[in-house]
C-alpha cells in the first residue's frame, strides 16, 4: 500500500506538468498563472513548517495555530491571484466581444 507521503510526493509531477503546459500555452492570464505557481510556494512553505511543528512542539502542523495560519496564508494569496487573474480575463473577453441584446 502506498503511504500518504509517497502519494503526496508523486502528485507533484502531474502538477508540474500542468504548470508546464499552462506556461507553454501562453493563454493563461498572468495573475492566474502566478496563483498556480503560488501553490508550489505554499507546498514549499508547508513542508518545513510541518517539520518544525513536529520537532519543536511534537504536534502536527494543524495543531499549531500560528504556524498553520502563516503557512495557509500562502494558499490564500495564491487563490486570490487565481480569482483576480481569471476575473481580469473574463472582463477583457466581455469588453472585446460585441454586446448581445
Amino acid at each position: 500500500m502506498i503511504s500518504k507521503e509517497t502519494l503526496f510526493a508523486l502528485s507533484l509531477f502531474p502538477y508540474l506538468g500542468f504548470l508546464w503546459f499552462l506556461t507553454k500555452s501562453g493563454k493563461t492570464p498572468r495573475l492566474a498563472l502566478m496563483g498556480f505557481y503560488g501553490t508550489l510556494v505554499f507546498v514549499a512553505v508547508t513542508i518545513p513548517a510541518g517539520i518544525y511543528a513536529k520537532v519543536a512542539y511534537n504536534e502536527s502542523l494543524a495543531n499549531i495555530d500560528w504556524l498553520h495560519g502563516a503557512a495557509e496564508s500562502f494558499l490564500t494569496i495564491s487563490n486570490i491571484l487565481l480569482v483576480l487573474g481569471f476575473r481580469e480575463a473574463i472582463i477583457k473577453i466581455k469588453a472585446s466581444s460585441p454586446e448581445e441584446s
